[in-house]
């Protein structure tokens, strides 16, 4: 009988266990899910005329594409054309995303990921920023037209999130990066399952002042608050 209500106490311990690390996910996607729903900036409305900024999504990160010069503010100083291969000279457009430094620089493709990258993902590890010059609208799902001082809140938030050199530049990363016009660069702060890229762009929208998502882990949390383009 002992070794019987033994094996039924190990059996119920086994149960919470199990029970606990289902409930952690189940927990996080509840939260994702609220979070996505819950409105920041809920007064903010799109104006009829602005600067137009696009965010580009590929089902699980997000960016956001910036026009190369307006409001009297420029990238290129920052981001030469000439760092970023012969190839990138023409494009009036340049893409921000913010993510764990593992994931971005050890991943070209979703068949590179480890248990390391995976868990450095989770966990969290130094923040890094990507940066690409494209052509627009074509890279992009969703834009949002601005107004002159919410197009200079997200640009200095952007830049805010810069680790400069000496010369006052981004500190690149020596990486040979994705494609023929993208570049990695140093960042400010670290990345999670908490801070997440898309949560990223969720952060810079909100400093901008725009009506976003709470907390957006996802890019389906984020996105679709926005006009699709041509809309």
């Amino acid at each position: 009988m002992a070794r019987r209500r033994k094996k039924a106490k190990s059996g119920k311990w086994f149960g919470q266990i199990a029970a606990a690390f289902l409930a952690v996910p189940a927990l996080y996607l509840l939260a994702a899910l609220v979070g996505s729903l819950v409105p920041v900036n809920r007064g903010w409305s799109e104006p009829d005329q602005g600067t137009t900024i696009y965010l580009a999504d590929n089902g699980i990160h997000t960016d956001i594409v910036m026009p190369m010069q307006a409001q009297g503010l420029d990238w290129a100083p920052l981001y030469p054309a000439s760092d970023f291969g012969g190839r990138a000279h023409g494009m009036r457009w340049i893409a921000f995303g913010a993510g764990e430094r593992r994931v971005y620089l050890d991943t070209p493709t979703w068949w590179d990921i480890t248990p390391r990258t995976i868990s450095s993902a989770l966990t969290g590890g130094r923040r890094v920023m990507h940066v690409e010059y494209v052509r627009g609208a074509a890279d992009a799902v969703r834009e949002i037209r601005l107004r002159p001082e919410e197009y200079r809140r997200l640009w200095t938030a952007i830049r805010a999130d810069l680790v400069l050199d000496a010369r006052g530049r981004p500190r690149r990363i020596h990486h040979r990066g994705y494609n023929c016009c993208d570049a990695f660069y140093e960042a400010v702060g670290r990345a999670s399952a908490i801070r997440t890229c898309n949560e990223w762009t969720a952060s810079r929208l909100r400093l901008a002042g725009i009506k976003t998502s709470l907390w957006p882990p996802f890019g389906q949390g984020l996105v679709w608050r926005y006009r699709r383009i041509g809309s």
